[in-house]
């Protein structure tokens, strides 16, 4: 069966699975679901696996600049997956379009403030009076991408995107543990929140049609009866 997504989601897909980030089997999750997939960013340490990521982050990008007029100055990576992410896609995307060799520029954020030398929260280009795109892997709760916006925010950049690796398209856990009730998800929260696109290189849409290039009938079955069941209604 051919694949319907476009060639470099299905490459990234292919890519993830070949590499054991992208898992299908039984995950208990933070939430205590328990997930038929499971997408570990945290695996692309290697050359190859590092320049998949960040050339899928860099067509992401580009194609949400010509469909979506996407425009920013500064990629940002909150600290500390999105310090590498941060850096490689800047360098992707001057390696795939010239024009961004000296007009994109990448940034980071400290856990702590340098009390020393030049000082500060923020490693990388400055941030005052930039748009920012924050890049991470996967929106979980969205507390950590709050933070980065505030610091954001304070250093006086204005954010105007985030892009992640994984959407999982999932409805946050209900209050009163009824996963019955239709629910947002976390990145539909930050989007009503902040009034900011956010963009995916996959979605668990993406992932369930890929999947039977790369994954059992089984797996795929289990993987649309649990979107089925926890999909978010935003």
């Amino acid at each position: 069966m051919a694949s319907q997504l476009p060639e470099y989601k299905q490459k990234f897909l292919e890519v993830c699975t070949a590499g054991g980030i992208l898992k299908f089997g039984n995950f208990e999750l933070k939430s205590k679901r328990i997930s038929p997939y499971f997408f570990n960013a945290g695996l692309f340490h290697t050359a190859r696996l590092a320049g998949a990521i960040s050339d899928a982050f860099a067509h992401a990008i580009m194609n949400a600049q010509k469909e979506d007029g996407l425009e920013f100055d500064i990629v940002f990576g909150p600290a500390y997956k999105g310090i590498p992410l941060a850096s490689s896609i800047t360098v992707k995307l001057g390696e795939i379009e010239p024009a961004n060799l000296d007009t994109i520029s990448y940034s980071f954020d400290r856990k702590e403030a340098k009390d020393h030398g030049e000082g500060g929260n923020i490693v990388g280009a400055s941030l005052k009076g930039k748009k920012i795109l924050i890049v991470d892997d996967v929106i979980t709760a969205g507390t950590a991408k709050r933070e980065a916006i505030e610091k954001i925010e304070q250093e006086g950049g204005k954010v105007v995107a985030i892009v992640v690796a994984l959407d999982r398209q999932e409805k946050l856990p209900a209050a009163d543990g009824d996963d019955s009730k239709p629910g947002p998800s976390a990145a539909g929260e930050l989007r009503k929140e902040f009034g900011i696109p956010i963009f995916s290189i996959i979605t668990l849409d993406d992932v369930i049609k890929g999947m039977p290039s790369v994954a059992s009938e089984e797996d795929l079955k289990r993987t649309e009866e649990y979107r089925a069941k926890y999909r978010a209604a935003d």
